[in-house]
Parts: structure tokens; sequence; C-alpha cells
């Protein structure tokens, strides 16, 4: 198992969740959000969540996460806390995109 970056070996999970808000609905969509990414920060083996808003006029928004190992994710992702969790989502999005990957390069910046 190699080191990648920042301390992330190759286990690392990465995951890109694309959702794309309805028209008028994003502060809905953030309310749902702020309540989502509570309970996601206490789940084990997770890192890391971000949430990315559009700079154009796309609704297209992105919440990317990093779990310690892919079992980490699925296991929350296929608990009941979970299913519960994200049903009031489709109330705001009219489509979802799921992406999952494991980092094999990472470039930083490099310091002088």
């Amino acid at each position: 198992m190699g080191t990648v970056q920042n301390g992330q070996t190759a286990e690392t999970l990465s995951v890109v969740f694309a959702v794309r808000v309805i028209e008028g609905g994003e502060q809905g969509f953030l309310e749902m959000y702020e309540q989502m990414r509570k309970s996601v920060a206490r789940t084990p083996g997770h890192i890391v969540e971000r949430l990315g808003a559009p700079v154009d006029d796309s609704r297209q928004w992105v919440i990317t996460s990093e779990w310690e190992t892919p079992e980490h994710f699925f296991a929350w992702q296929q608990s009941e806390d979970h299913r519960a969790l994200v049903a009031p989502l489709r109330a705001w999005v009219d489509s979802t995109q799921s992406l999952r990957f494991r980092v094999v390069k990472e470039t930083v910046e490099a310091k002088s």
C-alpha cells in the first residue's frame, strides 16, 4: 500500500457527488446539506467533506468526501441512517451523479 500525499494511502476512497439543484431551491438544499454534513462528520472512517457551489448559472453543486477505506463509505451508504438523511435531498435536486475512486497520483504546488 503506497502513500500518495498528505498521509493518504491508496486505500483511501474519494467520492464526488454532483447534484443539480432545482431552480430557486438553493436555500432548502443548503439547509438540508447542513444537517447532512454534521451527521456524516461523526461517521467512522470519514476524513473530510467539501461543498462546492457553481460559479455559473448551471445550478450544479458538488459534494466531495474522503474516506479511510471503501468499506467505511459503503457501510455508511447502506445504513438506514444514511437513507433517512438523504431522502429529503430529492425535494431540492432534479439530478444526481456519484463517482467513487482511489487517488493514484496527486500533484501539488511546489513550495520554493
